[in-house]
């Protein structure tokens, strides 16, 4: 898995084990979430400047990952 595997980290004790950038207690959803509402890598950055470009690029891979593994009802 490469990237996702460098840069996030799944740890009960750490935001009760949710998927985070390894180093921090930022999540992924949360940059999800920024990505789905339209902010660009480069402001997400500037609101988080602990995080670059491959810890959001993991951050879609693992989102990607997910979404082969799991479908939600939408309607």
């Amino acid at each position: 898995m490469g990237l996702i595997d460098e840069r996030i980290s799944v740890d009960p004790n750490v935001c009760h084990g949710k998927a985070c950038i390894k180093g921090t207690r930022i999540m992924v959803s949360l940059i999800l979430d920024n990505l789905a509402a339209g902010k660009s890598y480069e402001e997400i950055i500037s609101n988080y400047p602990s995080l670059n470009m491959d810890d959001i690029r993991a951050s879609v891979a693992y989102g990607a990952l997910l979404s082969k593994e799991r479908t939600i009802a939408l309607s």
